[in-house]
This record gives structure tokens, sequence and C-alpha cells, in this order.
């Protein structure tokens, strides 16, 4: 894994990407910074820390959109997939090459609360808790676009997908608002969530029976709990939405608390989708 992290992180310098990612983020930090703090000469760092999330949108999609389908078009994954490198190791060193650029940029930012510590008081919980969150917050979509870019052999396209992945996420917060907390609007979500699994584990297996079987279990499980618990399928597409809410996750972080059921939940979602890309290309390395 050592090689391949290392082999990543040298070619983010040596090529372009790194360099944009790094200038973009630091040039949108310090516009944010001059505009919240030293123009209008507030002590409170807070508020371009959370500015930041909205840096976020843009440049993940530069970070990660090379991450795989480069060596897909390129046909240098061949290679790694012939190599003594199991799946995981190749994949892990490579999201640990973009998560260090990441790091990197976001550790540079920490000068500007030092220099506002310089002419006031700062609170120190909040920036610390602050950046604990958006570190998170940041390897979690990472690992999003690190996923998206194994759909896809075009760069331009990763980006594309990633970019209006991060939106929908960014606007998870007004969609729940906007849906309806109906039981019928919550079973209709539910049947076709569940066609979605099928279709996923169909053409995972490209097993017609396993699909089928996978159906079965879920109207099962569905037309149990509605006969045992009706009650349960109220508002239940709003709590869907509502907990697949990266933002609102990370608020705790900005108000200065070290919130553990945050991080677990993070951490869990990096997890997920570096299993996710490990699946995707160990699938097609056997193809």
């Amino acid at each position: 894994m050592l090689a391949v992290y290392l082999k990543e992180l040298r070619a983010y310098f040596t090529s372009a990407i790194g360099y944009i990612f790094m200038a973009t983020f630091l040039l949108i930090t310090g516009i944010f910074f001059a505009m919240y703090n030293l123009v209008t000469a507030n002590p409170s760092y807070i508020n371009t820390l959370q500015s930041l999330i909205v840096v976020f949108l843009f440049i993940i999609p530069i970070l990660t959109m090379k991450i795989i389908s480069e060596e897909t078009k390129t046909k240098t994954d061949q290679l790694l997939f012939t190599s003594p490198l199991k799946v995981t190791e190749i994949i892990l060193g490579k999201y640990f090459a973009a998560l260090s650029i990441f790091t990197i940029s976001l550790l540079i930012t920490v000068l500007y609360p030092m220099i506002l510590s310089m002419f006031g008081t700062v609170s120190a919980s909040e920036i610390f808790s602050g950046y604990i969150g958006m570190f998170l917050l940041g390897a979690t979509l990472i690992s999003i676009g690190l996923f998206v870019s194994s759909l896809t052999e075009n760069q331009v396209t990763s980006a594309v997908i990633s970019f209006a992945t991060l939106l929908f996420i960014f606007l998870m917060d007004g969609i729940q608002q906007a849906l309806p907390a109906t039981r019928t609007s919550s079973i209709i979500f539910v049947l076709i969530m569940l066609a979605i699994f099928a279709a996923f584990v169909y053409f995972s297996t490209k097993n017609m029976y396993a699909a089928i079987v996978t159906v079965i279990a879920g109207l099962i499980v569905i037309i149990t709990t509605y006969l045992v618990k009706k009650e349960a399928f109220d508002g239940l597409l709003q709590n869907v939405f509502g907990w697949f809410s990266l933002i609102k996750r990370y608020n705790l972080f900005s108000q200065g608390i070290l919130s553990l059921n945050s991080a677990v939940y993070y951490l869990s979602f990096i997890v997920a989708f570096v299993f996710l890309t490990i699946r995707m290309i160990d699938k097609r390395r056997w193809n």
C-alpha cells in the first residue's frame, strides 16, 4: 500500500491536479478569511470555517476525478491488478494520497486563526472541533468521489458525476423539508429502494434468482412491518433523508462540540464507500 500511496502522492505534484486543488482551496479560503474576519475585524473564525464547506463542492471533484478513471482509460490498471498487491491495498493507497493533499491544504489554513489570535481572543475549542469536523467531512466526500471515479474511465464524466452527487448531498436538508411525510409516500419510497437494491444485486452477481429472492424477502419484511406497526412508515421518507445528511452532522462540530456519534457516522460512510470501490474494482478485475 505504501508504494501505491507514494506513487499517487508524487503524481499529484508532477501533474497540475495537486497544484490546482491547493491553489483553488487556499485562494477561496483566503477570500473568505478576508471578508469575514479582516475587513470586518471579527475575531470569530467559525463563520469562515463553515464557508469552506461550499468550497468542497467544487474542489473535491477536481481532486478525485482521476484517481481511478485515468488508470482505467490508460489501461495501467491492468498492471496494478496483476501485481502482488491486493485491491484493498491499491484503493487505500489512492484514497490516503488524495486525503493527504486535502489535509495539507486544510492545515495551511490553520495560519488564519493564528493570525487572529495575535489581535484578539479566539475560541480555541470551536476552532479545534471545527477543523476536526471539516477533516471528517472532507474525508467522507473524498471517499464518495473515489467511488464515482471507479465507475467511469473519463475524468470529465467522473468530475461531473461527483459534482452532481455532492450538490445533492449539500441540498439534502432542503430536499428533506420539501418531501411528503405521508405513510403512502414512505411505502412507495421503500418499494423503489427495494427495486434499486435488487437491480444492484443482479448486476453484481448476474444471478436473476438472487435478485428475485431479494425482492421476495424485502416484500415480506415490508408487509410484516406494515401489519405489525403501520406508524413506522409515518415520516419515514423525511427521516431517511435526514439520516443521510452529511452537512447536518457538521453543525455540532462548528458549535465546539466533539460529537462521537457524528465522528462514527462519517467514518462509517468512509468505510462503506471505500468498500464499494474495492468491490467495483475487484469485479472489474475478474471480468
